[in-house]
């Protein structure tokens, strides 16, 4: 089959998963199909897409995206507020200061992290939230745990269903 013909074929799907899948503001649909598109081409330069229906070769390019966003993303470093920004003792919470009333307030149960650490958690949920929030991926905190990520991602989902039902009061 030749390239344009399989690309005319393919493309209302690409360019569906291309707004399936836009990153807030790092990259839009467009630059998501023309990413999919230089995947295929050279797929196809491969001799790759020979035999393979649309939908295999379509979702072949979802995956190729998913693992740009994923690679592509970078990593954001947590710093604390009273950490020092400047030699004269400025801290990052003063230059971020903020004055507004804080919306935790109002809420009928406030959750710390604290709380959620030490209350209705398994050992093991307790380890993969500890991991999470030091800025590790799933993935990560999996290989440190040595269990799947799977299991990281259902440890996570439970995590969140405990807080959800209240169990954390």
């Amino acid at each position: 089959m030749d390239f344009k013909i399989l690309l005319e074929k393919i493309t209302p799907a690409l360019k569906a998963i291309s707004r399936r899948h836009v990153l807030y503001g790092t990259y839009d649909s467009e630059d998501l199909y023309q990413e999919m598109c230089l995947f295929l081409w050279s797929r196809f330069n491969e001799g790759l897409p020979i035999g393979m229906n649309e939908a295999y070769i379509t979702k072949a390019c979802e995956f190729h995206i998913l693992n740009f966003l994923r690679k592509g993303r970078k990593r954001v470093a947590i710093r604390s507020l009273d950490e020092l920004i400047s030699a004269e003792g400025d801290t990052l919470g003063d230059l971020l200061a903020d004055n507004r009333e804080y919306i935790g307030t109002t809420t009928e149960v406030d959750l710390t992290i604290d709380d959620i650490k030490t209350k209705n958690l398994t050992d093991k949920e307790k380890a993969v939230l500890e991991l999470l929030l030091k800025g590790c991926t799933v993935r990560e905190a999996a290989e440190k745990l040595d269990i799947s990520h799977v299991m990281v991602l259902k440890y996570k989902k439970s995590i969140i269903k405990k807080c959800h039902k209240g169990g954390l009061s």
